[in-house]
């Protein structure tokens, strides 16, 4: 291995120079490196994973000529730390098994031996590409099938494993439908058993008498006798003599299993037991030798498993290991590999937010307009303590050197909508533009926004899809002019084809766009706007730090002085006639009446034509004495803003509507939230709703119909509902109930991507993994360290591509 030394350090020597500036300045480096790796592999034989280094070295340079200088600034960094593993694989005393250490993501799952080409493109199709995709791909759950019964203890009604003989087998065709079965009788020294396995006629051929077979099913009683019992599809493993000699080596018996999800590709359904087959493979071939990529400093410190131990453990578990706790995803080996999960994602989001950091501002701020100060002089309100405070963040952002991304995030009503106009005036004061996207009635917003903004004197215009003709190309023209100070409409407002002058704050709605990505669309068009993003969800505050990691973040957490909570009840279906009255009393004191209908993909037609029907009925039956309205999604702006207008001019008293109400409606007489099929809702989506009355000084109300049986989830959910009126504990509690993954919905990225670990059972564990990110990168921001290559290979495999990681690529 010294002459191999030796042509490392010669390799390094000008990939040192290059690093340090001088990339650009030398010649025919790429030709150096390849005869450098040519000689090496022609001297000796040397280990895959040396040789396989050493190629890929090589394969580093074959077009670095070509390349612009950011590129291959970023091939030398990379180069480097391959020399520096190089050099530790040299030095490093051979493991016992004679292997070097296996880095899985450089080995296609097509070589592993039983996949070949048709099943590695099936497999492609779910996203297992690599070994490394494979081991990640966790069981859901455990079966224990390491306690061996006699056939004389089974009892119908158990699942259990025994050990038998098989006797005879029979390929029997039914008489319903020509259905295929195997029957086959296997016997102990206890006792006989029938199995049968439907649709399978192959495994006619797989059984063979005097076979010894190892079987776990669910036990039932054959042709209703309960003395003579059968199997039907049991799982099965035929014990050979090699495997008998070492029960250690059964894969689907003898021991605690691993049930994975049976995953539908385009053509094939990959079981559960070709994927452990094919698990087990890769574990007895690769986890001995997995590469880690975690620092081993890292692992004492918090007490973990090597990435070896953590794949051998979750997939193939120890015997004796605790079955409630793998199951309920506890155990040291899923520790380990969320831990490696969080650590990933934080090391992304503390990279991108150091990324944006580093981008200069270019647009400049005259905090002393005052233009904010006029604004808060007309209104009839003081502003709380919260968004005073905000809008010091907002202001320290705008003087700060580089660009404003920041989140803010509030409770229904806690005043989000005027501290982003203050901020929007901060920017219209310093000579630029400022544009609202919103996607729910722009026109609604438009003429509340140009009401606060008259005194002031300024222009405010309205772009949406819906107008058309002369007063968009006159809208156009006074953005793209600079005439046009405060821009509102929908989202294609920074998206398709409009020209903005000078640009300089865009606020955005979470829900649409997350802020980073916004901001790259504003980017691409030219723009050097700050953004500021607005979440109509509160976000637990134990997750906020992950799910807007990129982001700087502000809570108002206050509610404006004088409001009252809304009272909230649940009513069951037989109390709807009490309900009724209750609305009537509200409506004959003057207010006015929200009735919420559910609305969903899946069956839009048929709860359109509900609420529809709906109105009719409650127009004809139930309050034949005041106007009622209807609101959905399929009505066209101008329809859904004449609705709305007539509403808050007070005439219609009832409204009915689909949830095109959830968000930026603020009419200050409705003082009730009547919700049809409310167990239907997401408890965040109901909050949402709740939050559109108790807008003004009177009493508010929330009435709940539900059925009279519901799930215990739909009855936790409205129940937390009638309980709390803080945002932030209803989205604890939401979170709770639905889990991540539902919680988060569609984001662009996120928890959804996390492969193992999960934001409420491993609270705890974020919390490690953020503090060693955040000591990693105060120590190491670019990762550049010899001991954190493998770390930083494998976060760049993991999230260059989503979050978009240029700065340590």
């Amino acid at each position: 291995m010294d002459r191999l030394k030796e042509i490392i350090q010669v390799i390094d020597r000008p990939l040192a120079f290059a690093e340090r500036g001088g990339a650009v300045a030398l010649k025919d480096l790429g030709r150096f490196i390849s005869r450098q790796v040519t000689d090496a592999l022609a001297e000796h034989v040397r280990p895959s994973a040396i040789e396989a280094e050493l190629l890929r070295l090589a394969q580093l340079f074959t077009d670095y000529e070509q390349l612009p200088p950011r590129m291959r600034a970023a091939r030398v960094t990379e180069a480097r730390a391959m020399i520096v593993r190089l050099d530790q694989t040299v030095d490093a005393p051979p493991l016992t098994s004679g292997r070097s250490a296996n880095r899985l993501s450089d080995y296609p799952i097509q070589y592993i031996r039983g996949v070949g080409p048709k099943k590695a493109e099936a497999l492609g199709r779910i996203g297992i590409r690599t070994v490394e995709d494979a081991v990640w791909m966790l069981p859901w759950r455990y079966e224990d099938r390491s306690q061996c019964r006699s056939i004389s203890s089974l009892v119908p009604g158990e699942a259990a494993m025994i050990e038998a003989q098989v006797e005879r087998t029979a390929l029997k065709v039914t008489n319903f439908k020509r259905r295929k079965l195997v029957e086959v009788a296997v016997a102990d020294r206890t006792g006989r058993l029938h199995l049968i396995w439907f649709n399978q006629a192959y495994l006619e051929e797989t059984f063979h008498v005097g076979q010894r077979v190892m079987l776990y099913g669910q036990v039932k009683p054959r042709n209703g006798r309960w003395t003579d019992l059968q199997m039907e599809n049991p799982a099965f493993e035929i014990l050979t003599d090699a495997v008998d000699a070492h029960r250690a080596d059964l894969t689907h018996m003898g021991r605690i299993v691993p049930i994975y999800h049976a995953r539908e590709t385009k053509s094939r359904m990959m079981l559960s037991d070709r994927l452990r087959a094919m698990m087990k493979i890769i574990v007895d071939q690769y986890g001995q030798d997995a590469l880690e990529p975690l620092p081993l400093e890292m692992l004492r410190r918090r007490k973990l498993l090597s990435f070896g131990q953590a794949i051998r453990q979750v997939h193939f578990p120890q015997p004796g290991a605790d079955l409630e706790e793998l199951n309920r995803g506890r155990s040291p080996a899923h520790r380990r590999l969320a831990f490696e999960d969080f650590l990933l994602l934080e090391l992304a989001l503390g990279q991108k937010r150091e990324e944006v950091k580093k981008e200069s501002r270019v647009l400049t701020y005259d905090l002393a307009s005052s233009l904010p100060a006029q604004l808060l002089t007309s209104l009839p309100f003081r502003l709380t303590a919260a968004q005073l405070r905000v809008l010091q963040e907002i202001r320290r952002d705008l003087a700060s050197p580089h660009p404003m991304n920041r989140l803010i995030q509030g409770d229904v009503g806690s005043g989000k909508t005027v501290v982003a106009v203050l901020a929007m005036l901060a920017a219209v004061g310093s000579g630029y533009q400022a544009a609202l996207p919103t996607e729910i009635l722009a026109e609604h917003h438009y003429l509340t926004l140009q009401r606060m903004l008259q005194p002031l004197d300024l222009s405010c215009v309205l772009l949406t899809g819906g107008r058309g003709g002369k007063k968009r190309e006159a809208a156009l023209a006074a953005i793209a002019e600079g005439s046009a100070q405060v821009v509102l409409g929908t989202h294609a407002l920074i998206q398709q084809d409009v020209r903005f002058k000078n640009l300089g704050l865009a606020v955005v709605d979470e829900q649409h766009k997350f802020g980073v990505l916004q901001r790259a669309v504003l980017k691409k068009k030219g723009y050097a706007a700050d953004v500021l993003v607005m979440t109509a969800t509160p976000i637990p505050r134990t997750l906020a730090l992950t799910v807007y990691g990129d982001l700087d973040v502000s809570v108002i957490d206050m509610l404006p002085p004088g409001r009252r909570p809304v009272r909230t009840l649940l009513f069951a279906e037989t109390q709807r006639a009490r309900m009724y009255r209750l609305v009537e009393d509200e409506l004959s004191r003057g207010r006015q009446a929200y009735v919420v209908f559910p609305l969903v993909e899946e069956s839009e037609k048929i709860d359109l034509q509900a609420a529809m029907t709906g109105a009719e009925r409650l127009q004809r039956d139930v309050f034949p004495n005041w106007k009622v309205g209807v609101i959905h999604g399929r009505m066209k702006a101008e329809e859904k803003d004449r609705v709305m207008t007539a509403f808050k001019d007070g005439r219609i008293q009832v409204l009915v509507a689909t949830t095109v109400i959830e968000v930026g409606i603020d009419i200050a007489n409705a003082g009730v939230m009547l919700i049809e099929h409310a167990d239907r809702f997401g408890l965040a989506q109901l909050h949402q709703l709740r939050g559109r009355v108790g807008r003004g000084p009177h009493q508010s109300y929330c009435f709940l119909m539900a059925p009279s049986r519901l799930t215990e989830e739909g009855r936790r959910r409205l129940e937390a509902l009638v309980k709390s009126h803080d945002g932030f504990v209803i989205a604890e509690e939401d979170l709770a109930i639905r889990g991540p993954g539902e919680f988060f919905g569609t984001r662009q990225w996120g928890p959804a991507d996390l492969r193992v670990a999960n934001l409420i059972r491993d609270a705890k564990i974020l919390e490690d993994a953020r503090e060693e990110s955040a000591r990693l990168l105060l120590n190491d921001p670019e990762l550049a360290r010899a001991d954190h290559a493998e770390l930083k290979s494998a976060l760049l495999r993991r999230w260059r591509d989503k979050l978009d990681l240029a700065r340590v690529s």
